[in-house]
């Protein structure tokens, strides 16, 4: 009797340890972000990230009664990364895609988004006239998927950051670069993109920008209330005002 009752507290002392683990870890919400995409998500001054995205991800961790730990992952293997339990949800200015939603979850949009084209001022460059130019994207984005389905004509050029891609179109080692209008404005309105332009009207393609989660995970609806609840008390707004002169939802 005396062995059993001392294996019986054993179980239960282990089995209070897991509960107090596992509600331990429900109070931390592991954000993975790229990290390379000003002004939604970068390294900043003081070797954290910084930006729209990251923001958001902390305002909706508030709403939660959570805290934000992020984690950074490069864009070619984000998805994997979550997919590997590396974070819980990716904060990362990412498309919704029919594809993408057969690997994650999406919650609701939380930004929407246009492409643009940016070439050399007074470039004589537009959607028709991309046959034969060399023009950049980064590689796994709307960006680089449009481009390819357009049938322009362009050489293709891909990139691991949208930074790398910036620095090419500088050095005239492309003649321009089909990306996210935001990121597109931040770029061209920096030391790095003077001389360069947003040519023509934005490309409207219907793209919403969301929260992925793993498959099945109860989180997403968590983060759908969140993302309700900051646009309905001003707390979105007033993240938006601090980045763009116009609402971006």
């Amino acid at each position: 009797m005396k062995i059993k009752s001392i294996l019986f507290a054993a179980v239960a002392a282990l089995s209070i340890n897991a509960a107090s683990t596992s509600a331990n870890a429900a109070e931390t919400v592991r954000i993975g972000t790229e990290g390379a995409y000003p002004p939604f998500n970068q390294i900043g001054p003081s070797g954290r990230v910084e930006g729209f995205d990251i923001d958001i991800a902390k305002a909706l961790c508030a709403e939660m009664d959570v805290k934000c730990l992020f984690v950074v992952n490069d864009w070619d293997t984000i998805i994997t990364g979550l997919q590997q339990n590396k974070y819980d949800a990716i904060v990362a200015s990412m498309s919704i895609t029919a594809e993408r939603k057969k690997a994650v979850d999406f919650t609701d949009r939380y930004y929407s988004n246009t492409l643009s084209i940016v070439a050399k001022k007074g470039s004589n460059i537009s959607m028709d006239s991309l046959k034969g130019k060399n023009v950049g994207a980064q590689r796994a984005t709307i960006s680089a998927q449009y481009l390819e389905d357009s049938g322009s004509g362009a050489e293709l050029k891909l990139y691991d950051t949208q930074e790398n891609a910036w620095l090419d179109l500088a050095s005239g080692r492309i003649d321009a670069i089909v990306a996210d209008t935001l990121p597109s404005a931040d770029w061209i309105s920096s030391d790095a993109g003077k001389g360069f332009a947003i040519i023509g009207d934005a490309i409207d393609i219907d793209d919403e920008i969301g929260i992925a989660v793993r498959k099945g995970d109860r989180l997403r609806g968590k983060l759908n209330a969140a993302i309700a609840a900051i646009r309905k008390n001003g707390t979105y707004k007033a993240i938006n005002d601090k980045y763009f002169a116009v609402d971006i939802y």
